[in-house]
């Protein structure tokens, strides 16, 4: 296994890692934006009004987008299994 292949398979590992983590992220934090500002707003300094909402938002986004990141996750894992005898052989 040269420097190539561990730079492409980090590469690939990171990638992955963000297309999995980002449409919960994002959600959370649009959420959390809209929440605060409507807090704001209104005075209204409940922390449960700030965390419930966030919640539901994250297990939203897991039910749209989950099959897109079940996806994005075994295409990854088909490239390892794939690439693996390469790697262990070295060539």
């Amino acid at each position: 296994m040269n420097d190539v292949q561990i730079i492409e398979l980090v590469r690939q590992a990171i990638l992955t890692v963000f297309y999995v983590s980002a449409p919960p992220l994002l959600m959370g934090l649009a959420v959390g934006v809209l929440i605060s500002m409507f807090q704001t707003v209104t005075s209204i300094q409940e922390p449960t009004l700030a965390f419930v909402p966030k919640i539901i938002a994250v297990l939203l986004s897991l039910v749209l987008f989950g099959n897109f990141m079940i996806g994005k996750l075994a295409d990854f894992m088909t490239l390892l299994m794939e690439s693996l005898p390469q790697y262990v052989n070295g060539g």
